[in-house]
């Protein structure tokens, strides 16, 4: 549908009224301004030991993404949802190759990042379960249905802002 109704008509979207659509909504804009807070620690952190300015670049870029993702999220965007899935599958496989690798670093003779290589590396580990909660509020969120629309007449016309209980759209037994 486009954003107009019917004259007399206005349009509604009853599964954003629901709780849970409402709590998911939050709750996965949450998981990615945490992601890309550790996005952003691990490689402020570990700058000068990044392979090369093409992987601290990147990851900033990853962590901006997320950042725009939790803002189209709170805007009601479901679509953006899978592409956030997607990219944290991807992020988690990257998170767990890195982590050892930090904590590898931590010899005689190595210099040091801005941070200690044993935090870099916890924080690294850390990203796995964020991004895999990220994938599951996600998908759960996508199958919630916040892009369903319904005309309904302006004002809510005897509609309440929440959709009716099954048991109230059945009639009523009549008296024998």
């Amino acid at each position: 549908m486009d954003d107009e109704a019917r004259p007399g008509y206005e349009l509604w979207r009853p599964n954003r009224v629901k709780s849970e659509a409402k709590v998911t909504r939050v709750l996965v804009a949450i998981v990615l301004l945490i992601s890309a807070a550790l996005i952003l620690i691990i490689t402020l952190g570990g700058w000068e030991r990044l392979q090369g300015a093409t992987v601290a670049v990147m990851a900033i870029v990853w962590a901006a993404l997320y950042v725009l993702f939790a803002f189209l999220v709170l805007r009601w965007n479901r679509g953006i949802l899978p592409v956030a899935a997607g990219l944290a599958i991807i992020l988690a496989i990257f998170a767990v190759v890195a982590a050892p690798a930090w904590f590898a670093r931590d010899k005689v003779g190595l210099d040091s990042p801005a941070l200690p290589e044993e935090l870099l590396g916890l924080l690294t580990f850390l990203v796995v379960p964020v991004q895999l909660a990220l994938i599951a509020i996600a998908m759960i969120g996508f199958n919630q249905n916040w892009h369903v629309e319904e005309e309904r007449p302006i004002g809510g016309g005897g509609y309440d802002d929440a959709p009716p209980d099954a048991d109230e759209q059945r009639p009523a037994a009549a008296p024998a």
